[in-house]
């Protein structure tokens, strides 16, 4: 079984390993000669990355073409938990959480972001729930061990069953076994792709719950300013033109613009 990646602690991971690491910034320049730009994904986790399937996941795909952009060649690292990534020579991390306070003091800068998103609520289609806000002692809610979700619903006295991944939530919502599942857009989207005949309704992320909602960009280890500014403008372009959007529609998924 594939095993979905939360995207909050993996930033907040990253930034912190990456900032204990002592290797030498890659910068534009370094990589335009090495004709090379490196990705860190893990080899098993589909939609965002997989070292064996095809198509390989939208985090190898939007890696591909920010390469094009560049004028260089994608090169992956796969990694199976963060703390491998000190031990790489990768240069970019894709959707990670937009909140330069977890990371541009741990060497890592963010790029512009280019989608929104955070926690939905994934529900069956029988379901009368329509909202965060219908949440209440009688609805059971699948959450990530020690995710925010899980400690918000918890503060509003919700029941919670607590599951390490994505894909076990999912699973147990549609056995019926909790009433909702607390996860990002994306897994769920990419579940209705796989499930077309029994898809979950996808309840969007609360504005109102400013920890439960994020921007999203991409994430650069000790970048110089000339790198950050061509991911920019790499990113400026290819959202432009519709590249973005296709990518992440390969997998079932509609992104939501920044905020």
């Amino acid at each position: 079984m594939t095993h979905l990646p939360l995207a909050r602690p993996l930033l907040l991971a990253a930034a912190l390993l990456c900032g204990a690491a002592p290797a030498s910034a890659r910068n534009l320049s370094v990589i335009k000669n090495a004709g090379t730009v490196r990705l860190c994904a893990h080899p098993n986790s589909l939609p965002f990355a997989s070292k064996t399937a095809s198509p390989p996941g939208f985090q190898v795909e939007l890696g591909e073409a920010l390469a094009r952009e560049l004028g260089v060649s994608l090169g992956v690292d796969w990694i199976l938990i963060s703390y491998q990534i000190p031990r790489t020579s990768c240069d970019i991390l894709l959707d990670q959480i937009a909140d330069p306070g977890a990371s541009e003091d741990f060497g890592i800068m963010l790029s512009r972001p280019y989608y929104r998103s955070g926690v939905a609520l994934a529900v069956r289609r029988d379901s009368p729930l329509t909202s965060f806000h219908g949440l209440d002692g009688t609805t059971k809610v699948g959450v990530q061990t020690g995710s925010l979700a899980a400690m918000t619903l918890s503060q509003r006295h919700v029941p919670i069953s607590v599951f390490g991944f994505e894909d076990d939530m999912l699973a147990a919502l549609a056995a019926r076994e909790v009433d909702a599942a607390a996860v990002t857009p994306l897994s769920a989207a990419y579940y209705n792709h796989l499930h077309p005949d029994q898809p979950f309704t996808i309840l969007p992320p609360d504005e109102t719950e400013p920890n439960l909602v994020w921007n999203v960009a991409v994430g650069l280890r000790r970048p110089d300013k000339a790198l950050r500014e061509a991911v920019d403008a790499a990113l400026a372009r290819l959202d432009a033109d519709g590249t973005i959007a296709r990518v992440y529609g390969h997998y079932g998924i509609a992104l939501q613009a920044p905020k």
